[in-house]
């Protein structure tokens, strides 16, 4: 989800500096014209995310939340041809338009819809030996879920491997001292635990609403 807390004009700034393809440039007005909009990632943090999963090498990615599909180009295509994401989603109406620019892109046989709650996904990934054979995870989704994300992405990640949450400073909600609702909470609680997890290295980045990056370390 989009919420950027940067000045408008420099939000704009930031875009116009953003690399996306002739795809996700059109899948980005498509999708500002529909009623959940806001839910898109912007053009800048779609760019980090090519660029982590470059920097990495990752073969094999999961994203929970794909809405229209833009995030999910922006990982496919920094795959290796035979790489693979896992997307999880629950909207069939959604995801038909984004299955219609993984097409478009020559991303789709990079990328498996996995049409079900994500934590079903995760778990059966998890069933199958999937435990340490993922590179790179990326969450957005319902905000309650998402500790219960993270604790399944890291199980699957290999030692090194990243995870990037959206949406982590909700609007500068989460500096709020007065208790908020429940994903300002479950955002809040997550924040600390992954800041004292010794599990990992991580940093709040003020990108979009609020990108926490994770990497995992050996055990």
């Amino acid at each position: 989800m989009s919420r950027s807390l940067l000045p408008e004009n420099v939000e704009r700034y930031v875009a116009s500096l953003a690399h996306e393809s002739e795809a996700q440039a059109r899948l980005r007005a498509e999708t500002a014209r529909l009623p959940m909009a806001g839910m898109q990632i912007g053009a800048d943090q779609g760019a980090f995310l090519s660029l982590l999963v470059s920097a990495i090498g990752a073969e094999r990615a999961i994203e929970i939340g794909t809405f229209t599909g833009y995030s999910a180009i922006s990982i496919a295509a920094a795959l290796p041809e035979d790489g693979k994401l896992i997307c999880c989603d629950v909207s069939e109406e959604w995801t038909s338009v984004a299955k219609r620019y993984w097409e478009e892109a020559g991303l789709a046989s990079r990328i498996e819809l996995r049409l079900a709650p994500a934590i079903d996904t995760l778990n059966d990934l998890l069933d199958k030996g999937g435990a340490g054979t993922f590179d790179f995870a990326f969450i957005d989704a319902d905000k309650t879920g998402y500790d219960a994300y993270y604790e399944a992405c890291l199980e699957l990640l290999r030692p090194g491997g990243l995870i990037a949450l959206d949406n982590m400073l909700w609007s500068g909600a989460v500096a709020e001292a007065k208790k908020g609702d429940a994903d300002t909470e479950a955002l809040k609680a997550l924040n600390l635990k992954i800041a004292g997890d010794a599990r990992v290295d991580a940093t709040l980045l003020t990108i979009g609403d609020g990108v926490m990056l994770v990497r995992k370390l050996p055990a």
